[in-house]
């Protein structure tokens, strides 16, 4: 046998041995090998598998299972790959910026055994996009020491990560980021993973990938120490971690390859750090969403490598320098909300010829927009495809060199003031595809213009002066047009029935805008849309059976405030809904039935819907954030599944609810506003109710409650808004009011049947606007230490808030004011009021309830108050409404009520006041005489009784009058001389016919 048949033979022999070798060992080529196949099985046994993801993990063969790989030599399994293939989705809210999330069911979890270790040659491991409920990572997944890749994010793990994780030498990829759980609500303790202490990570000699976006970094964890020891390490994320210091020097700089660095949204409040500049590989920095808080470094500029760039909202001060220019690789500058000079933008920033994105949204510009042609004719034209200068102060018009950005694919000038028309030289961008107006002052029509955008895939113009009609030619090239906001504006949308649209919409936003009578049929085409608000848009019909089809996926959906009528389906289908409002139409029958895991709001108030409430609602609908079933024709009693909603609104108020209120609510948590007001509710106020700890409003006004105001309501004290008013309460008003609810700027008990005294500890209750304590039999006296009432000493703020920890929801009360029941909502921030009306109370009005000088009403009508009215009064110049008739004040009215300039409603009606109306200002303009009737000493105008006044009569001819009333007054006063005449002759002669005897005969 020749050599080379001995080599063939030896290598024949060679693998016959290595194969007897691999079955002594339980190997098993084809196939996989057992001892792993017992493994996986092992490892499976602990997973919750909802969808049956891994069926497919059965037989002999694991190489062929879902997710599994195995090396082709030698068979062993080298790759666990059990990445969600249905991973989370995202959606942007047109109006909000915030994200949806869809419902996932695909996600695995259970818990990670470490049968998992049988596999001894896995260099690759993925468990991200699943939910595993919070648990920590397993101290053995340290055991691989063949590992390149290790992907765990979004993976739902929490607590400390092990340290063992530093023993994966060969590990090259590491992603930990994402775990944080965003379903648990925000007063729960978070799933966060932890790193305590990161100099484990240096020991990961070969990792060249690390992103740890939301773990949180304690303090002393040697961050930047141990990233500092990895020689080959090219991208870094360390997003939303807590850090909050960067050391500003290192011993020697070690990052040779860094190319990439991101620590935006920590905490970091020092300067940029200067060994940054010694990092010659580094292309990609951001520092976004941190509070650094100087000038930007010089030297910064100096990195010729960086090519994107982010210190968008800090607190950078001074200028944008002009050596911006030195950075001619930038591809992305990003400098929005920052505190720069106001309008300093640079010219050279033109001079960035590689410049594809720049951002200086938030900046305090303060210039019109044709101003920047100089910055924008450089070459950075050339380049530029998006641009961001939202809420930048710019006014103007748009200008026409916006049209020469052939390459422009983003462009955002919202939530500015420019003015006039959309130009036509916009549709010279031929390459946009994102195009924000909003909130400007823009005026004229839709242009035509626009329609010649094909690229088109966001149209934002809402919210500025748009009018006119736009018919279906507007949209004939709009085919990749994915979302169209054109809400809040003048605009009529002149489509036909049988329209067909060029595009596929996942968004639609056209509130405010004339769309109907009817309901566009041609909706029924747009299949995809996931985001629709049609509120506002003047329809009048019924909904088409076909919509309730076509939309089953919608995430939001609004069509309130239109006249929409007919029934609503069953729902249960929807389960993607996150947003539903129908309210302010004229919807009827019963409620519809959901079953959304992520439902947040739902509101169908103001319409006519009838029968009872789902006995399961709370049930249903788990994540519920806002109920409002309120002006309604709702009957039957309170389910008790309302108790375990987490929602932070729940309100049912204005039916035809009846029974007890629930007291099982320490099944809840989360409940903000509570409001069963105006429904047919008897009993007493259950005890479980401020075991909502949160619990900031309770409306329980118009129903029939009774009993005392019990006292378990010392535990809510967090209110802010307390009404009971017209129910059937007795006893007194408690004290421990003033003591337990210091929080409260609402308090109304009016229309029940309190007595005894105000309790002077209301006083207590520093942030009161609106004391309402009306038809009651309250006695004693009102006390004088209500001048404490410091919130009622300073006006109302129209950007103030009643609530101070719920913004989606406008409190609401209504009160009793110039004489009327008025709602308020929106305005409420700016009505303070005093009503003690219709008691029993006496004694005088204390002096000091004029030191309240926000008061915008008070009434202290129906009592038995004397006394005079203070001079004082002229200093409530706030006041609107001032009520106090029906007592028995006496003396003359104080001249200095002419100084209440705003006051437009008066009463001073049956007392026992005397002497002459004042007159002057705007008392000149209350001409109605019923506002003094019943003080039969009063005189002058309006009133018929004239006044005896230095030769003059009060009226509106007072100064200045006609002849006529001059010689009248002449004559009267001729005649009342001879009277004093008269009267003075006769009391002489009458004082001598008694006196002159007894001076004389003084017997």
């Amino acid at each position: 046998m020749d050599l080379k048949g001995t080599q063939l033979l030896f290598l024949f022999f060679s693998f016959l041995c290595a194969d007897q070798v691999r079955k002594l060992n339980g190997d098993s080529i084809p196939g996989c090998i057992p001892v792993e196949r017992n493994a996986l099985l092992g490892f499976k046994e602990g997973l919750k598998d909802p969808t049956n993801r891994l069926s497919s993990w059965m037989g002999d063969d694991c190489c062929t299972w879902e997710g599994v790989a195995c090396d082709n030599r030698t068979g062993h399994a080298v790759k666990l790959d059990l990445r969600n293939p249905h991973p989370f989705s995202f959606y942007t809210d047109i109006l909000g910026q915030m994200f949806f999330r869809r419902s996932n069911t695909w996600g695995l979890g259970g818990e990670l055994r470490p049968s998992l270790l049988g596999l001894k040659h896995l260099n690759y491991v993925d468990l991200s996009m699943n939910n595993f409920g919070g648990i920590r990572i397993p101290e053995f997944m340290g055991s691989f020491r063949q590992l390149k890749y290790l992907n765990l994010s979004y993976a739902g793990l929490g607590g400390l990560i092990p340290h063992q994780l530093g023993n994966l030498s060969s590990l090259q990829y590491l992603d930990l980021g994402y775990n944080h759980n965003d379903d648990i609500f925000w007063e729960i303790p978070p799933g966060f993973l932890i790193i305590d202490n990161a100099l484990w990570i240096s020991h990961l000699s070969s990792l060249r990938y690390l992103n740890m976006t939301e773990v949180q970094f304690r303090e002393g964890a040697h961050w930047l120490q141990a990233l500092n020891m990895l020689p080959s390490i090219v991208e870094v994320r360390l997003s939303d971690c807590g850090i909050n210091t960067i050391p500003l020097s290192l011993p020697h700089v070690n990052f040779t390859s860094l190319s990439v660095l991101d620590l935006s949204a920590n905490f970091i409040n020092s300067t940029i750090p200067g060994w940054l500049f010694n990092i010659s590989s580094l292309e990609h920095l951001d520092l976004s969403d941190n509070s650094i808080n100087s000038t930007i470094p010089g030297w910064l500029f100096n990195i010729s490598s960086l090519e994107y760039l982010d210190l968008s909202y800090n607190f950078f001060r001074g200028i944008i320098p002009p050596a911006i220019k030195n950075l001619a690789s930038l591809k992305a500058l990003h400098l929005s909300g920052n505190q720069f000079l106001e309008g300093k933008i640079p010219v050279e920033l033109g001079e960035l010829c590689k410049l594809q994105s720049l951002e200086l949204s938030g900046i305090n510009i303060n210039k019109n927009l044709h101003e920047f042609e100089e910055v924008f004719s450089g070459c950075m034209k050339n380049s530029i495809e998006t641009l961001a200068m939202e809420e930048c102060q710019l006014g103007g018009y748009l200008s026409d060199w916006l049209g020469d950005f052939r390459k422009l694919k983003y462009l955002d000038l919202s939530s500015n003031s420019i003015s006039g028309p959309v130009p036509t030289s916009l549709g010279r961008l031929s390459a946009l595809q994102v195009l924000y107006l909003s909130e400007n002052k823009l005026n004229g029509t839709f242009p035509e213009s626009l329609g010649r955008l094909a690229e088109l895939v966001a149209l934002f113009l809402d919210q500025n002066f748009l009018e006119g009609i736009i018919s279906e030619e507007r949209f004939a090239n709009f085919t990749k047009l994915k979302i169209l906001d054109l809400s809040q504006n003048q605009l009529i949308l002149n489509l036909t029935s049988d329209w067909i649209p060029p595009f596929q919409l996942q968004g639609l936003v056209i509130s405010s805008c004339k769309l109907g009578p009817r309901f566009p049929a041609w909706l029924r085409m747009q299949k995809n849309i996931i985001y629709l608000d049609m509120s506002s848009t003047e329809i009048s019909d019924a909904i088409p059976d076909w919509f309730w089809r076509i939309f089953s996926q919608i995430l939001y959906l609004d069509i309130s405030s239109n006249g929409i009528t007919g029934s609503v389906p069953d729902l249960t289908d929807f389960i993607n809904l996150k947003y539903f409002n129908l309210s302010s139409n004229h919807f009827k029958g019963p409620l519809p039935t959901f079953n959304s895991s992520v439902l947040s709001l739902l509101d169908l108030s103001n319409n006519s819907f009838s029968g009872a409430v789902h006995r399961d609602i709370g049930k249903n609908m788990p994540n519920l954030e806002y109920l409002s079933l309120s002006i309604n024709n709702l009957s039957g009693e309170i389910p008790l599944s309302l108790c375990h909603l987490g929602c932070g609104v729940l309100d049912l108020s204005k039916n035809l609810l009846l029974g007890e209120l629930p007291d099982c609510w320490n099944h809840s948590s989360l409940i903000f506003v509570m409001d069963f007001s105006s429904n047919n509710l008897s009993g007493s106020v259950p005890p479980s109710i401020c075991s909502l700890r949160f619990l900031e409003s309770l409306h329980l006004s118009n129903n029939n409650l009774s009993g005392e105001l019990p006292l378990s309501l010392k535990s809510c004290a967090r209110l802010n808004t307390l009404d009971l008013g017209q129910n059937r309460f007795i006893g007194a008003v408690p004290s421990w009011i003033g003591e337990s609810l210091s929080s409260l700027k609402i308090l109304r008990l009016r229309s029940n049947k309190l007595v005894g005294n105000i309790p002077p500890n209301l006083s207590r209750l520093r942030a009161l606007q609106i004391l309402d304590l009306a038809s009651n039999n309250l006695s004693g006296t009102i006390p004088s230490s209500f001048e404490n009432f410091t919130a009622m000493k300073v006006s109302g703020e129209m950007n103030g808030t009643i609530l101070k920890n719920f913004d989606r929801y406008n409190e609401n009360i209504q009160v009793t004011i110039k004489g009327i029941y008025i709602e308020y909502t929106i305005l409420l921030p700016l009505v303070i009021i005093m009503d003690l009306s219709n008691n029993n109370l006496s004694g005088m009005i204390p002096e000091e309830l004029t030191s309240l000088f926000g008061l915008v009403s008070l009434n202290l009508s129906g009592n038995h108050l004397t006394g005079e009215i203070t001079e004082k009064i002229g200093t409530l110049q706030q006041l609107e409404s001032l009520d106090l008739s029906r007592n028995n004040l006496f003396g003359g009215i104080p001249s200095s009520i002419i100084d209440l300039t705003f006051l437009s409603y008066l009463n001073l009606s049956y007392n026992n006041l005397s002497g002459k109306v004042p007159s002057g200002n705007q008392f000149q303009t209350f001409i109605d005489s019923s506002i003094y009737a019943g003080n039969p000493d009063l005189c002058g105008f309006p009133l018929s009784q004239k006044c005896i006044d230095e030769g003059t009569i009060q009226g509106p001819n007072a100064i200045g009058g006609d002849e006529e009333n001059d010689n009248a007054m002449d004559e009267e006063g001729s005649e009342m001389e001879w009277l004093y005449m008269g009267m003075g002759l006769g009391f002489a002669v009458g004082f001598w016919i008694v006196f002159g005897p007894l001076l004389f005969n003084r017997k």
